[in-house]
């Protein structure tokens, strides 16, 4: 038989919920009106809420709310892994599969240098300097580097889109360029992580190899066959269902069967999630009252819940390594930047223009939080390895808006005195991205 939670689990079950949606919430929005990514004050108010401060400080009342009930607060965790998945159909929808095929070549100029510099600078440094690095000692120093590389490599698609919405040239070819290359780096970063995540549960090659070809199995076939009956499945819900009730309960569903099969093929199923929404997102008759529904509700009720409780999970504190946290943003930065240059002057752009396309492919969010957790959860990184990819991601968000609006001022041939943008090859109208 089931056991349920007694009355005093429940209790603290909802006190836990209550506290931590009002400090994500109230974090987010300070951030927001402060024009800085809302996933920022988020992850700070579980920081605040968490060990590092609250419970340093007020060690009994942070036990008696957080740690009295263990399954009041798995109950919490469980919501928050709810929260992940609707996070990354969310992030799936995003990925505009037309734009891809429109400006894929020189999105690809960006997007390819971009990732490949990244992960082979983290990929080299873990490879080289493990046992500097990591606090655990292991003969096995493939993954760790894997993962590294792919965390530093990947661009957070709805933070630039945000970045490029505040500084006005989200309408713009340079626009639709960073988020069209954004788009490439969360697709081929969730395949790599996939295929690491694979790897680790995997004890022998043989059983790797083909659990790695089933991945790509299953990616092909929700890119084509998978794409071709989403589009139809939802086409008789529009014809039979109450709208937008309907289209939202069966794409939710899709998301939830997606993520059953990636998880039942030894992928985490926020992988399947991705990729459902992507097929989801390419449908006509997910409309944009469905996606705008669905987008509010994830991104200020249930994704809330899962990034404050990263400052949960760990005390940032105690854990907070300087040189680490030094390397990893060093790392990440120049790599990133330094490709998505040569990837941006290789399609053409010129050089100002180059550096702020660099800036803002180098933003990172949503999806390096949700990749690290993962990673501290298998042990494939340590606290202090996870402390730096936290550190690196906020800091790289606070800096792309104010860079990227620098060098598209200098460049004298973007913009006017009073900071229109002029130039037509740059001013191309395209349709509004669903951000």
């Amino acid at each position: 038989m089931v056991s349920k939670l007694s009355s005093a689990e429940v209790l603290n079950f909802l006190i836990i919920l209550t506290i931590i949606l009002v400090a994500a919430r109230v974090l987010g929005e300070i951030f927001r009106k402060l024009k800085q990514p809302v996933v920022v004050g988020e992850v700070l108010a579980g920081i605040i809420i968490g060990p590092s401060l609250f419970g340093t400080l007020f060690p009994h009342a942070f036990n008696s709310v957080f740690l009295s009930q263990p399954r009041a607060y798995g109950a919490f965790d469980g919501i928050a892994n709810v929260g992940i998945i609707l996070l990354m159909f969310i992030a799936g929808v995003e990925v505009d599969l037309k734009q891809i095929r429109k400006y894929g070549k020189q999105a690809a100029y960006i997007s390819l240098t971009g990732l490949v510099f990244p992960f082979a600078v983290g990929f080299i440094t873990v490879w080289f300097f493990y046992e500097s690095l990591f606090s655990t000692p292991t003969a096995n120093h493939l993954i760790p580097a894997m993962f590294v590389g792919t965390a530093l490599s990947i661009t957070a698609l709805s933070v630039i889109a945000k970045v490029l919405m505040d500084i006005n040239i989200i309408k713009t070819k340079v626009g639709n360029l960073v988020l069209t290359a954004a788009m490439i780096d969360d697709f081929l970063g969730w395949i790599l992580f996939s295929i690491i995540i694979t790897m680790l549960k995997q004890e022998s090659g043989s059983d790797a190899f083909k659990s790695v070809g089933l991945v790509l199995v299953f990616i092909v076939f929700i890119m084509t066959i998978g794409r071709w009956g989403v589009h139809k499945i939802l086409m008789l819900t529009e014809k039979y269902f109450n709208l937008p009730g309907g289209i939202i309960t069966v794409s939710v569903i899709l998301c939830f069967l997606a993520a059953v099969t990636t998880e039942w093929l030894g992928v985490r199923g926020i992988f399947g999630a991705f990729l459902m929404g992507v097929a989801v997102g390419d449908s006509k008759y997910f409309r944009e009252t469905s996606h705008h529904v669905m987008h509010q509700f994830v991104l200020n009720v249930i994704a809330p819940l899962f990034f404050a409780s990263i400052g949960l999970r760990i005390n940032f504190v105690t854990n907070f390594n300087l040189p680490i946290v030094l390397i990893i943003l060093v790392i990440a930065s120049v790599a990133k930047i330094a490709g998505a240059i040569i990837g941006s002057r290789m399609s053409g752009m010129r050089a100002n223009e180059s550096y702020a396309v660099a800036f803002g492919m180098n933003a990172r969010g949503a999806q390096e939080l949700v990749l690290g957790l993962l990673a501290l959860q298998a042990k494939i990184i340590d606290e202090q390895i996870f402390v730096g990819l936290v550190v690196m991601t906020i800091v790289s968000i606070l800096i792309a808006g104010p860079l990227m609006r620098y060098f598209l001022q200098k460049d004298a041939r973007v913009y006017k005195e009073g900071g229109s943008v002029v130039t037509e090859n740059i001013t191309e109208s395209i349709p509004v991205q669903k951000v």
